[in-house]
């Protein structure tokens, strides 16, 4: 990409992230929302390739049907109260509009089909930025309105994005399209909580952000998309690869990794909350996903393919291990041991 178009594009996306985040009024919210829709689309669609024409139609048409739902909620309730504050959201098909909304927006199950689909027509970087700066927008609008949400419904949709996340990730080979399932399954969690403790649900997601760009870095490092190629891989960089193997443990939260605090804290607040069933639930779907967390775990550490592959083995990268990679991949690992410094700033 043209480093002109490349500087338009990454400051769009801030511009945008950053008016949404910071509005309380419906059109401005909007409007970020729509520069943000804008400015990936070049990304995605950058390399020309049929999948990627195919993967930026797809983000296009879903994003722009939500955008549409999010406009024709906040006029409903700005027609029935008189308030475009988003805060201020009391009107019942308002509320289910906006959910069913930003659940098209974040890949929320049942509205979840479009997303692995443009993470697997997109390069590594753009499905960084997909999984993670993309979907901070939509979660602020969901802290906003987390008084007026329904709990049947976010939890009941909670439930089904951690089942499904975790059920058809489990015979996907593209690692592109397991991380978006990844993706799924993290963002039920998020839900689950986001109307009885809104921090945590915004901690839920940072620390989600920082594991997820760990491994999207390592990866584009070793240059890395399917298991075949991670197979091969521990020849070339063993250090990285043994870092990415802790940082998927940690993804999958399994103690004593940074992952498991969120879950840890997620369960805890779900017991308070006298909603022990569906705290069993959801810890019971996330075993799923830790199947395939451990099957990229084992790939990513095995040092010899036991058959000849068809895959032609690159045994240099084409990049530099740089600090970002060495800082985030420590963050994602040691980070549990400073919980009570993070509940105490949360």
């Amino acid at each position: 990409m043209n480093p002109h178009a490349k500087l338009i594009t990454l400051t769009s996306l801030i511009l945008g992230t950053t008016i949404t985040i910071s509005s309380n009024h419906w059109a401005m919210a909007w409007a970020g929302l729509e520069i943000n829709t804008l400015a990936i689309i070049p990304m995605i669609s950058k390399s020309h390739h049929p999948r990627a024409i195919e993967a930026t139609v797809k983000y296009f048409l879903t994003q722009a049907a939500a955008s549409a739902m999010i406009l024709f909620a906040s006029t409903t309730n700005a027609w029935t109260t008189g308030q475009w504050d988003i805060t201020q959201l009391t009107n019942p098909t308002s509320c289910l509009l906006l959910t069913t909304a930003i659940a098209m927006k974040l890949g929320l199950a049942p509205f979840h089909l479009w997303f692995p689909e443009t993470l697997q027509g997109s390069s590594l970087t753009t499905a960084l930025l997909l999984s993670t700066l993309m979907k901070f927008p939509p979660i602020s609008i969901l802290l906003l309105t987390s008084n007026s949400l329904n709990p049947s419904l976010m939890t009941l949709m909670a439930i089904m994005s951690a089942a499904l996340g975790g059920w058809t990730g489990l015979n996907q080979t593209q690692i592109r399209k397991i991380l978006a399932f990844s993706s799924i399954s993290h963002l039920g969690w998020m839900t689950i909580i986001i109307i009885y403790a809104p921090k945590l649900t915004l901690l839920t997601f940072l620390l989600y952000t920082l594991l997820t760009s760990s491994i999207f870095l390592s990866l584009n490092s070793s240059n890395t998309t399917k298991l075949t190629t991670l197979l091969t891989s521990w020849t070339k960089t063993p250090m990285l690869n043994t870092a990415l193997m802790l940082t998927l443990l940690s993804l999958a939260g399994l103690p004593p990794f940074t992952g498991f605090l969120p879950k840890w804290l997620i369960i805890q607040e779900l017991t308070k909350q006298e909603m022990t069933p569906t705290a069993l639930t959801i810890a019971l779907l996330s075993l799923l996903s830790l199947f395939f967390y451990l099957r990229l775990t084992y790939f990513s550490s095995i040092t010899l393919p036991p058959n000849p592959t068809n895959q032609m083995k690159h045994w240099y990268t084409s990049k530099e291990t740089n600090s970002t990679i060495a800082l985030t991949i420590s963050l994602s690992i040691f980070l549990l041991p400073l919980s009570p410094l993070i509940l105490t700033l949360t």
